[in-house]
């Protein structure tokens, strides 16, 4: 649905014109009139006047259930994989540590710390290979 057709439809079913949405939120009625008629999209902050002159809840104008939409459940919620590095705890404090730290260094100084933690990483993964050979 029209996000402008959504908001008439609201406005006309409480009984209120333009007017009387354009004196509690304070948006000019030619502004309201250019949003409804679909000339004009709205900010999120717009929506959220709107939303209080009508007195509905916010998710009302996105969304026609009785109730707001459950939330997807977050990437952190689940059980920890190889892609949650540094999301939490102890990780995230180090990683958070990090970023501080290469912030304060130059552009030449990261690309000479690439090279290095580059290098040790090769060397772990020749390490491992021998490792697996002789095995």
């Amino acid at each position: 649905m029209i996000l402008g057709y959504r908001l008439r439809l609201l406005r006309e079913g409480k009984n209120l014109s333009q007017t009387d949405i354009e004196q509690r939120t304070g948006l000019l009625r030619c502004y309201i009139s250019r949003v409804e008629n679909g000339h004009t999209v709205p900010s999120v902050e717009t929506l959220e006047k709107m939303a209080r002159g009508l007195k509905i809840p916010l998710y009302h104008l996105l969304y026609d259930g009785p109730e707001p939409p459950e939330f997807p459940k977050a990437t952190w919620d689940s059980r920890a994989s190889d892609d949650d590095w540094g999301n939490r705890g102890k990780d995230a404090r180090f990683l958070a540590k990090l970023r501080r730290y290469l912030s304060q260094m130059t552009p030449c100084d990261r690309a000479i710390l690439m090279v290095v933690v580059s290098e040790l990483v090769k060397q772990k993964t020749l390490r491992l290979k021998r490792a697996d050979c002789s095995n």
